[in-house]
């Protein structure tokens, strides 16, 4: 059965960045498409970005510009480089494979920025 670990979360101050990690297991990593939700407080998970299998990219308006997916299938890992953070990206952030069956999610990790 597949599982995705992120990790790589904290507390940044605004300006700041982090880089997030997900760890696969269990699934065929270099077939499938990959992608970052993140959820704030109160408010519904949104999409982040998105890196197909074969490293087409695309990113929210949110975060074009300042976040940066990417991939390395002999690792089975994940990336979101995050730069130029802001309060509002506060959020726990979660990697999906959204192609799997059933889908597989991540338990999220928290990321808060804050001065």
């Amino acid at each position: 059965q597949g599982q995705l670990v992120e990790s790589g979360g904290g507390l940044v101050q605004p300006g700041g960045s982090l880089r997030l990690s997900c760890v696969a297991s269990g699934i065929f990593f270099g077939a499938v498409t990959l992608k970052w939700y993140r959820q704030a407080p109160g408010k519904q998970r949104e999409w982040v970005a998105t890196i197909t299998s074969s490293n087409v990219i695309t990113y929210a308006d949110s975060v074009k510009g300042r976040f940066a997916i990417s991939r390395v299938n002999a690792a089975n890992t994940l990336y979101l480089q995050m730069n130029s953070l802001q309060p509002e990206d506060t959020a726990v952030y979660f990697c999906n494979a959204p192609t799997i069956s059933p889908p597989l999610w991540g338990q999220g990790t928290q990321v808060t920025v804050s001065s």
